[in-house]
């Protein structure tokens, strides 16, 4: 049996337009309306799940979807740096900020490091890939970034060398634990002969 997962990345906002930790603020008009643009680009699916942010609540609303929220969906947590961007953290912690981009297991800001991130996401394609058909999922770029780097079996070190956009598909497909990976395809663009 050849399990099919469709990860899709959430529309814009002002956290993403920001570079902040998600602070559970919501799409974007412009984001929202391009999601709603894109509807029918999305193949059917036996499935459909969303993390719990708001961001991707909205973006499987805008798109159409009866998503069912699953908790294993959920980004990756920021603890206290919630709701700060990148550049405020930066110029308070500088230190803290390069070992947490370098080091997999680093967690200065009190929340999950990247390794238990994709130790979560391996844990969830393990579930997932026991299903049969098609499964659809609206998650937080991070969480692409932490399947991709786990069926790849790359370093946990290559998580922040992976640019996932707003509102594009990633595929990850296989069998008896072996994935392919079908990266980023922006959702609605035409290429590629068909939906996702």
């Amino acid at each position: 049996m050849t399990s099919r997962i469709t990860l899709i990345s959430p529309a814009m906002n002002r956290s993403l337009r920001e570079t902040r930790f998600d602070d559970g603020c919501p799409l974007d008009p412009s984001g929202a309306a391009r999601a709603a643009s894109v509807a029918g680009s999305l193949r059917a699916a036996d499935r459909v799940l969303v993390s719990p942010s708001v961001r991707c609540r909205e973006t499987a609303s805008a798109l159409g979807l009866s998503a069912v929220v699953e908790p294993e969906l959920a980004a990756l947590d920021m603890g206290r740096w919630r709701g700060l961007t990148l550049d405020e953290v930066m110029g308070r912690e500088p230190d803290a900020v390069m070992g947490w981009l370098t080091d997999p297991d680093a967690v200065p800001h009190g929340g999950e490091s990247v390794r238990v991130l994709c130790e979560r996401a391996v844990r969830w394609l393990e579930v997932a890939g026991g299903s049969e058909g098609r499964t659809l999922a609206v998650v937080e770029q991070e969480f692409v970034r932490a399947v991709v780097v786990s069926v790849l079996g790359a370093p946990g070190a290559a998580f922040w060398r992976l640019d996932v956009a707003p509102l594009t598909a990633t595929e990850v497909s296989g069998r008896g634990g072996r994935w392919n990976v079908r990266l980023g395809r922006e959702l609605g663009d035409g290429s590629g002969g068909g939906q996702w």
